[in-house]
């Protein structure tokens, strides 16, 4: 929605006036802070009180001036928090819970944008229902404001214990899984937005899940058998679609999955009432267990020790870290976290020679930036290929539409092309391993065994296991193998 579209500015006053009375709380009481200490509070005062003049500015029609105010508000609050966490009798938490306020008062109210650079300027309700041709065309601004069930996303994630932690893991060990789940789903955005704005689910929310489930990857499948971007066990795909196309697993298929998806967490939204922690809790424990637990009391809270409690240590975790991923994907510049700007606008080629997803991978090497080369985007976009399967000439491949000149400028003639080739027809040589060496027996002549009735030669060398017939005759001088109840015959015994 576009600034001057400020269709519930007047809602939010009373929330500025909190905002400068939590500030006002910070300065207050409990004895007189140091000088550096009430500088810093003085600014948290600021940067609430700059809210309330971005909201002035916004009633009196000036949005540019209501953008510009409210952004730097926000930077001005991370500098005082920053230096709050080296200040002696500093408390950060002041700081965050601001911090937190002003991220959802800006989510819902002051402009659609967040703080990715926007596409277009559409809001939810304007944004086109179907498909786009590309994904530029897809709104990205507008994308924090979009409503679940009639809440704004923001409104339900709740910044406890559990979700500051799962932060800050994406933050720093998760870091690079994060990004790269960023990487893969740009290239993939037009299949699979189309299919949550379908059914008025936030974009934030498909991304937190691709991220915690699999990281873009398409191609991913668990230990348990789940699979596919957003990892779907293969009783409950078949339940919402996903069988089986000509052979293909239709779990790997991001547009489909993505469908899936908002079509299972739709249900499962109306089994709990619009819990959206319930419903996540669902979707990685199992909705029979889920329902088990909270019975009939739908209104329960997650972190509810009798529900918390009994949840595997894979769900809690889970839950928050979908929660900080989708939170991360509408604030990142709010968390010092720099998402790469990428096209992911959709393309697609024409072969003019036969070649593989692998050789097609070497000889589009790094091209438009792409250190890590292209390996899985094209698997990614290209699911029911075998990368290692050389696709005759004519065969359409999508590809991001930036490479379609690159295809035709080093795929189609010069050295890469050969190289690639080469490369890949390579044979390795079959290793034929020689078969072990019998084991070494060491034998002792001096066992004894007396002969039973019944017994035969034949019987009483399977018994010894590690000899035979001729060796034990000829030990004891048997003629014909002939052997007599009560004999005493000398027995070589193994080791």
């Amino acid at each position: 929605m576009p600034l001057s579209t400020f269709a519930h500015r007047f809602r939010l006053a009373p929330l500025a006036a909190g905002l400068v009375l939590l500030t006002s709380c910070a300065t207050g009481g409990g004895g007189h802070p140091p000088t550096a200490v009430n500088a810093l509070y003085s600014q948290l005062d600021q940067a609430s009180q700059g809210y309330e003049t971005a909201l002035q500015q916004a009633r009196a029609g000036n949005d540019q001036a209501s953008e510009q105010t409210l952004k730097h508000s926000l930077d001005s609050l991370k500098q005082s928090a920053a230096l709050c966490g080296n200040t002696p009798g500093c408390d950060p938490q002041r700081f965050f819970s601001v911090f937190d306020r002003l991220l959802r008062l800006k989510d819902g109210s002051f402009f659609a944008g967040d703080d990715l650079d926007a596409v277009g300027e559409q809001s939810p309700e304007q944004a086109p229902t179907e498909a786009m041709a590309g994904a530029a065309a897809l709104p990205q601004a507008g994308r924090s404001v979009t409503l679940l069930r009639g809440h704004k996303l923001s409104d339900l994630i709740a910044m406890n214990g559990p979700v500051k932690a799962a932060l800050e893991m994406w933050l720093t060990q998760w870091r690079s899984n994060l990004v790269d789940t960023w990487i893969n789903y740009q290239y993939m955005r037009y299949e699979m937005w189309p299919q949550y704005q379908k059914a008025d689910l936030p974009e934030a929310l498909l991304f937190g899940i691709m991220a915690k489930e699999s990281g873009g990857k398409v191609h991913a499948v668990s230990r348990s058998g789940a699979a596919g971007p957003l990892q779907f066990m293969y009783a409950t795909g078949l339940r919402f679609g996903l069988g089986s196309d000509s052979g293909f697993d239709m779990r790997f298929d991001p547009a489909q999955s993505a469908r899936a998806n908002a079509a299972y967490l739709d249900e499962q939204l109306r089994v709990f009432n619009d819990n959206l922690e319930l419903s996540l809790a669902a979707y990685n424990g199992g909705e029979g267990r889920m329902r088990r637990m909270v019975a009939d009391d739908t209104n329960v809270s997650f972190y509810d020790p009798k529900v918390y409690n009994q949840l595997s240590e894979e769900t809690r975790e889970y839950v928050p870290a979908v929660l900080a991923a989708a939170w991360l994907f509408l604030h990142p510049d709010s968390y010092n976290l720099h998402f790469p700007k990428l096209d992911g606008a959709p393309g697609q080629v024409t072969l003019k020679r036969p070649a593989s997803l692998s050789e097609l991978t070497i000889c589009l090497g790094s091209a438009e930036g792409m250190e890590d080369g292209w390996f899985r985007t094209l698997r990614n976009l290209n699911p029911r290929l075998d990368p290692q399967v050389a696709q005759p000439a004519g065969s359409e491949l999508r590809v991001p539409k930036q490479l379609e000149s690159v295809y035709a400028s080093r795929c189609v003639d010069g050295p890469w092309p050969i190289l690639a080739n080469d490369l890949h027809s390579a044979v390795v040589p079959d290793v034929v391993k020689p078969d072990p060496p019998a084991p070494h027996r060491t034998v002792h002549p001096h066992s004894r065994y007396i002969v039973r009735r019944g017994d035969t030669l034949v019987g009483i060398v399977r018994k010894l296991g590690c000899s035979d017939v001729r060796e034990v005759s000829d030990l004891n001088d048997l003629k014909h193998h002939h052997i007599r109840t009560g004999q005493v015959l000398e027995l070589p015994s193994c080791r």
